[in-house]
């Protein structure tokens, strides 16, 4: 099978979802396209390409359909937007056409003669509408319509009406013209999408304020002196002096100094946290009182920061499921709207005889229908919600995970790392024959392969001790179980309970003993030789602390009438003190890594959309087994790769934040979704009707897709617990 490529393109004049769905057919019709999807409020479409195809036939592909791309990253829109002024002069030129509609019904009977209105309208029509133009004429070779083709239709049929009036009472006294409605119409579309953009870029600060934290240059020590470089030329392993009030160029650890860093921008924490020798930090991150030197781990694009602006950029740059029946509509939306112009133009010549009035209702029908208040209800309010998420450490991976979120019934957790520090330190070893340091020592040489939170505990431990730990040969993991190893010519095992009942190991010596440690809520591990007869050397007793948020997480969740699991490969008795404290009611202990994921189904089942929260590689298969899986950020990249949401701190009270989140990100993209489809379903038969006139029509397009947009961005005055 040919690897595939991702390819994200910037896509120029695309106005309503009908482009949209154009641009999407062109690129899927591409040899080697094996998925595409275009987002209109980004203004992207993100492309699944085969390796071996051309990217540069994406390209052409958009210009034949009539737009533009180009090959590279998105430039993000500007803070700032200049293009007021084609509103501006649209609204100097239309507003003394509007005048005598102002005034009529105070009394005041006046008009502008014909030929001046003529004049002041077709700048309006012709200079500054000549953008409809272009892009109507580009979707009719293309055989479709959209917006603009809509708009382009409506004004020049009012507008060659009154030119045609005004040829044919040329020199007969005044007649009327509708000029107004030509000129006021495009400027209130023109106004409309201006204030569309403005909305479109608030949508994009969460972005934009996450690029803003990289810093131009960096500080590092080369030779014995420090020199000032970009920062595309810092490496791994540079020492990057960082001083007090400046971001930190790199993710590293600190070689030097001590002082206190700002992350907030980064994971949502709102206290900055103290760091000192050894201790990791995050580049973006605001250094605070002192100097330190940091040695660069990941640069570029490896760095967290870099991570985090791509998970946000892919979230909102792919579709909500919910979004296909808004592409089904919007597949049909213009050629229908074209056709109810052209029934309601007959049908009111045909019946009435009145043909000025029948052109003048098909051109409100042509203008009050909006297919780009549709194209933005969902983008706009997956941009916001997945931005505002971020800002507080919540990053959401996709459109999709976003909309599963809000569904969520149960709530599986992890134990260590989860709801405990992922610190665990040996409190307990008691070996059977009363050598505590050899047994120590054996223990650690077993676990020096492993990676597991546990086996980094009993190594520490040995370390402190300063205890001489033998080179352990032919190491061999058991997920789940433990570790085996040979030390000095001895097969030795260190791991569960349940490992050491399947090797036949007799633990009945300390069995007493690890009830205790148990209750203690501890995790008892047992230290075995394996040579000849099977028998116990030591247990071992290993605490973890609880977070001191994690019984509050669980206590939220409960709130919002969401059940929680426990989930551990632990034992009952370590288990069922852990949930106690923390107010969890369901536990599944002496669970493998593998049958994690069998749980999952299982509660999927009796409870409906299940999400994982862990932190580990053995959770790993959980995650992807979930509806929907939350990794803490403080674990690992496989965890973290399996979910759909991240939470940047390791707080899991933010699990409870990322279901809010989406349940109010889910709510208005139903009420933009009911408010645009209300809006074309009772707009478009009231003009047809004959009750609504072309300038009024104009303003309520206009408004629609801003309203749309607006609705979406009151997400951005959400806060986690709020």
């Amino acid at each position: 099978m040919d690897p595939s490529i991702q390819i994200r393109l910037p896509i120029e004049g695309m106005t309503c979802a009908s482009c949209v769905a154009r641009v999407e057919k062109a690129l899927k019709a591409v040899p080697g396209v094996m998925g595409a999807e275009v987002n209109l409020a980004t203004e992207t479409a993100t492309v699944m390409l085969a390796a071996s195809a051309r990217p540069q036939s994406l390209v052409e592909a958009v210009h034949k359909a009539g737009y533009e791309a180009r090959l590279g990253p998105a430039p993000l829109a500007p803070a700032t937007d200049r293009s007021w002024w084609p509103v501006a002069a649209g609204a100097v030129l239309s507003l003394p056409l509007l005048l005598p509609m102002v005034i009529q019904p105070l009394g005041v009977a006046w008009s502008l003669p014909g030929w001046v209105q003529l004049l002041l309208a077709t700048p309006v029509q012709f200079v500054l509408g000549a953008r409809f133009y272009r892009a109507g004429w580009k979707a009719l070779l293309a055989r479709t319509g959209n917006m603009d083709l809509l708009v382009a239709l409506g004004t020049s049929a009012a507008y060659g009406l009154s030119v045609y009036t005004l040829i044919r009472h040329w020199g007969h006294g005044m007649a009327h013209y509708y000029f107004e409605a030509s000129a006021v119409v495009i400027t209130l579309v023109l106004l409309g999408k201006w204030l569309e953009g403005r909305a479109k870029r608030q949508t994009t600060e969460a972005i934009r304020a996450l690029q803003a934290l990289r810093p131009e240059r960096a500080r590092v020590r080369r030779d014995g002196r420090e020199v000032e470089l970009p920062l595309e030329a810092l490496a791994v392993g540079d020492a990057i002096v960082v001083r007090p009030a400046e971001r930190i160029a790199a993710d590293g650890k600190v070689l030097e100094g001590r002082t206190h860093v700002d992350e907030s921008l980064i994971t949502g924490e709102s206290l900055p946290v103290a760091k000192g020798p050894e201790d990791r930090v995050t580049g973006g991150s605001m250094n605070g009182e002192g100097l330190i030197v940091v040695r660069a781990t990941a640069v570029g694009a490896q760095s967290v920061l870099a991570r985090i602006i791509e998970l946000v950029e892919s979230a909102q740059a792919h579709k909500a499921p919910i979004q296909r029946l808004v592409d089904r509509v919007s597949a049909v939306f213009v050629p229908v709207v074209v056709a109810i112009a052209a029934a309601t133009f007959l049908a009111w010549g045909l019946a009435a005889g009145q043909w000025e009035q029948a052109l003048l209702n098909a051109v409100a029908v042509l203008v009050i229908a909006c297919p780009c208040a549709l194209g933005l209800a969902t983008p706009a309010a997956v941009m916001a919600g997945t931005g505002v998420a971020a800002k507080y450490g919540v990053l959401i991976k996709d459109a999709e995970a976003l909309e599963i979120a809000h569904g969520v019934r149960v709530v599986a957790f992890d134990k260590t790392g989860t709801l405990t520090l992922g610190r665990p330190t040996l409190v307990v070893l008691e070996a059977a024959d009363g050598d505590r340091a050899a047994a120590l020592a054996l223990a650690a040489a077993v676990q020096s392969g492993s990676e597991h939170p546990l086996a980094k505990a009993v190594v520490a431990a040995a370390k402190k001790e300063a205890l001489p730990v033998p080179v352990a040969e032919e190491v061999t993991v058991a997920p789940g179980r433990g570790v085996q190893a040979k030390v000095g010519g001895r097969r030795l095992a260190v791991g569960s309970s349940r490992w050491m009942q399947e090797l036949g190991v007799d633990t009945s010596p300390l069995d007493e003993r690890r009830v205790a440690v148990e209750r203690q809520g501890q995790t008892a591990s047992w230290l075995a030789d394996l040579s000849g007869a099977p028998r116990i050397i030591a247990l071992l007793g290993i605490g973890d602390e609880l977070k001191p948020e994690a019984a509050e997480a669980v206590a939220e969740l409960a709130r919002r009438h969401i059940e929680t699991v426990m989930l551990t490969g632990d034992s009952r008795v370590v288990a069922d003190a852990i949930a106690a404290r923390v107010g969890i009611h369901s536990v599944r202990a002496e669970i493998l890594p593998e049958d994690k994921a069998r749980v999952m189904q299982e509660l999927r089942q009796g409870h409906g959309v299940v999400a994982m929260v862990g932190d580990g590689i053995n959770d790993a298969p959980a995650l992807a087994a979930a509806d929907i899986g939350f990794a803490m950020g403080s674990g690992t990249d496989a965890a973290m790769h399996a979910a759909g949401v991240t939470l940047m701190r390791g707080d899991p009270r933010l699990v409870a934040a990322a279901i809010d989140i989406s349940r109010r990100t889910y709510a208005k993209i139903r009420q933009n979704l009911f408010w645009a489809f209300v809006y074309n379903v009772v707009g478009i038969p009231l003009a047809a009707l004959g009750l609504l006139n072309p300038v009024v029509a104009g303003a309520a397009m206009a408004l629609s897709s801003v309203s749309v947009v607006t609705n979406a961005l009151l997400l951005k005055r959400w806060k986690p617990g709020a």
